[in-house]
């Protein structure tokens, strides 16, 4: 027999914790499922943790041209990735925690560390145990996107959370991509000391944005050394040696860029796709968003 709630929270990414605080504080009894960590993408793998790294990078971009404001510091600057990730661990570590003790200390909530999956339009299973509530909300986020490349299973290709992980600076980083996660970490191991080239099949980066905008994200970027190949695909990536090469296709013509590591910023994908939604006949559509009305 299913345990009966008045409402189920599935994710406690961006708004699921502040949501079933509301509910809680109103009386709800609520049941909070994660089958990862607490916090979700915006304080584990997104906005904390890079926006800690973009601090460090930026700090090594002023002291690089400390000289431009009468600044005179001697010798060449170097970066300490291992100190840069450790700082980064930290702050994103502590709003880690603090959500985590923000979730687990309401009342009237019932916190389930697991996998859940649909068994009824209003029903789920949550590791040995089923269930229920009238409302049930969805809050389980995205993922990188891999596209089909061929290749791209043979090569330790990273994406936005596992290039968290580094220690050590690339020497070239190849970014396949050039929207907001692409340009985030290009112009970071950029200013880390990185060779950085960004490859997007769009004709400009961050192409959803105004033309006039990209045009001068594109003019910073070169200004920094940043490589920019926009109207191009990769077709294939390969080892070679210790690194890689990534095969374009560009107007109708090729070329090999030659990296240490290559990261997959393509896109997002969305967490839906093990949930058994089709079991509860919540549409989504083909990219696996969630359908919903106005």
């Amino acid at each position: 027999m299913a345990t009966r709630f008045d409402a189920i929270i599935v994710g406690t990414g961006h708004a699921g914790p502040p949501l079933a605080g509301r509910l809680t504080d109103a009386g709800w009894r609520c049941a909070i499922i994660e089958r990862q960590r607490f916090g979700g993408t915006c304080v584990n793998y997104g906005c904390t943790p890079t926006k800690a790294l973009v601090a460090s990078a930026r700090a090594a971009y002023l002291a690089r041209r400390a000289a431009d404001f009468g600044v005179e510091i001697e010798g060449p600057v170097r970066v300490d990735m291992a100190r840069v990730k450790w700082r980064k661990d930290q702050i994103a570590g502590h709003s880690n925690e603090s959500i985590t003790s923000y979730v687990k200390d309401m009342k009237n909530a019932v916190v389930f560390e697991d996998h859940a999956v649909f068994e009824g339009d209003r029903r789920l299973r949550v590791g040995g145990a089923s269930i229920e509530a009238e409302k049930i909300f969805i809050n389980v986020g995205a993922r990188a996107a891999i596209p089909p490349i061929e290749g791209l299973d043979q090569v330790p290709f990273l994406t936005n959370s596992s290039l968290l992980d580094l220690e050590t600076l690339p020497a070239h980083l190849i970014i396949l991509g050039g929207g907001y996660v692409g340009v985030e970490f290009g112009q970071m191991y950029r200013r880390f000391g990185s060779k950085v080239t960004i490859v997007d099949h769009a004709p400009r980066l961050m192409s959803s944005e105004d033309e006039d905008v990209t045009t001068e994200i594109k003019k910073i970027f070169e200004s920094e050394g940043i490589e920019v190949i926009t109207g191009a695909r990769i077709e294939r990536v390969a080892r070679d040696g210790h690194g890689l090469r990534a095969t374009l296709s560009m107007d109708g013509e090729r070329r090999e860029i030659l990296g240490s590591h290559f990261l997959v910023a393509a896109g997002r994908k969305p967490n839906t796709d093990d949930l058994g939604l089709e079991v509860a006949g919540i549409e989504t559509d083909d990219k696996g968003y969630v359908r919903v009305d106005d």
